[in-house]
C-alpha cells in the first residue's frame, strides 16, 4: 500500500509517536496524537494535539503542508484512529476525505466507545485506502492512560516513594513531628519527580504525608501543568493551612464526613467500611481524570498495592541506613526496568494483572 517505499511505514509511525509525546501533560483525558502527511517518500506535513480542545494531530499535519494539491496522491500517518464524532473539534475523518488523502495508515483501534473502528470504517467506505496495526504495541503504550481510561474505566495509577537501603520510608518521628520531609533521594532525583508530576493530571496522599512533610504537590522543578491534588483524610483532621490546600479549587479531600463540610476545598464523602479506592476510581472517571500519581504514604501504597488497582510503581531506594521507622511498602512481583539515578536505585514494576 501507498507509495513509502523507500523508509516503510514503521518509519513514519516512529515520527508520529515522536511527535505525539510533545503533548504529554497538556491533552488532559485526550490521547496523545501526532500525525505525519508524507509524498514520495518526504514528509510534507506534521503536527501533533498540542493541548486538550484544540486541534487533533491529523488538523495540524494538514495544514502545515503548504501545497495542497500533493494531498491527493499523499498517505497521512497517525499513531491512533482518526475521530469520527464530532466533540471540542469537528471529525478528523471529514477533514481527511474533504483534502482527498487517498491512504491512511494507522498505528492502533481508538478503543473508546465514542469511536471503536468507526473512524476506520467511514475512511473505508468512502474509499479510502486504510491499514491499520503498525507499531501497535508502542502506540498503546504510548497512550496507556487513554487505554487504562476506556478498558478497565478507572484512570492509569502510577504509585511512587523512596525508601531506604534497609526498607524504610521515613524515620522513626515522636507525635506531632513538623519537621518536614526526610529526603532520601537527591535533588536530580526530585527534578525528574516534578517531571513525572507535569506529565499526569492527579496526584493523591494520604493524612499523615500532608501532617508529616506538609507537601505542596506541584511542578516547581520542572516546567509544565502542576496536578489536581487529591487527599484522604477520613475524620476531616488535617486544617486548611497546610500547603496542599492553597488552591482550593484544584484540592479535592476523600473524607467519610459530610460533603464541604465548611471547607474552602471540595470534599467527597466514600464509605469507609467498604473499599474505598473502588469508590475513588469511580469518581476520578466522573472527573475525567485519567492518570493518577501516587506519593504516600506507606498505609495508602499498601492499601493500593493490595487493592490491585495499580499500574506502575515507581520506587527510589537511598544509599542510606535507617534501622527503624516506617517500614516500605512491599510488592511481590519482579521489577521489569531497574536504574542508576543520581543518589539512589530506581526501580520500575508493572502490575500486569
Amino acid at each position: 500500500m501507498g507509495n513509502s517505499d523507500k523508509f516503510g511505514h514503521k518509519h513514519y509511525l516512529a515520527r508520529c509517536i515522536h511527535l505525539a509525546r510533545k503533548g504529554m501533560g497538556n491533552t488532559l483525558s485526550n490521547p496523545l496524537v501526532g500525525s505525519v502527511v508524507e509524498h514520495n517518500d518526504i514528509i510534507i506535513g506534521e503536527g501533533y494535539h498540542r493541548k486538550f480542545g484544540e486541534n487533533h494531530a491529523e488538523v495540524n499535519a494538514i495544514q502545515a503542508v503548504r501545497n495542497k494539491d500533493l494531498l491527493k496522491d499523499s498517505t497521512l500517518y497517525v499513531n491512533l484512529e482518526p475521530c469520527s464524532h464530532s466533540g471540542k473539534t469537528p471529525p478528523c475523518t471529514d477533514l481527511i476525505l474533504h483534502s482527498g488523502i487517498p491512504r491512511v495508515v494507522i498505528g492502533t483501534i481508538d478503543t473508546s466507545s465514542k469511536s471503536a473502528g468507526k473512524g476506520t470504517e467511514r475512511l473505508r467506505k468512502k474509499g479510502c485506502k486504510v491499514k491499520v496495526g503498525i507499531l501497535e504495541k508502542e502506540c498503546r503504550q504510548l497512550n496507556k492512560r487513554f487505554f487504562t481510561f476506556h478498558e478497565k474505566h478507572r484512570p492509569y495509577v502510577i504509585l511512587k516513594w523512596a525508601q531506604s537501603s534497609d526498607g524504610f520510608i521515613d524515620i522513626k518521628r515522636e507525635v506531632n513531628d513538623k519537621s518536614g520531609p526526610n529526603w532520601i533521594s537527591g535533588p536530580y532525583e526530585r527534578v525528574l519527580v516534578h517531571k513525572w508530576r507535569s506529565e499526569e493530571q492527579a496526584i493523591l496522599v494520604g493524612t499523615r504525608t500532608v501532617k508529616t512533610d506538609n507537601p505542596e504537590l506541584n511542578v516547581r522543578d520542572w516546567g509544565g501543568n502542576s496536578p489536581f491534588r487529591l487527599v484522604i483524610d477520613r475524620t476531616l483532621k488535617l486544617s486548611t493551612d497546610y500547603k496542599v490546600f492553597d488552591d482550593p479549587n484544584h484540592s479535592i479531600v476523600f473524607t467519610s464526613e459530610s460533603e464541604n463540610a465548611n471547607r474552602p476545598h471540595k470534599t467527597k464523602k466514600l464509605d469507609f467500611t467498604k473499599s474505598i479506592w473502588s469508590q475513588i476510581m469511580s469518581y476520578l472517571v466522573e472527573m475525567e481524570i485519567a492518570s493518577v500519581l501516587v506519593e504516600g504514604g506507606s498505609k495508602t501504597l499498601q492499601s493500593l498495592i493490595s487493592s490491585g488497582l495499580w499500574d506502575e510503581a515507581r520506587v527510589f531506594t537511598g544509599f542510606q541506613e535507617f534501622k527503624e521507622g516506617v517500614i516500605a511498602p512491599k510488592i511481590e512481583i519482579a521489577h521489569n526496568r531497574l536504574y542508576h539515578t543520581w543518589q539512589s536505585d530506581l526501580k520500575i514494576y508493572c502490575n500486569k494483572s
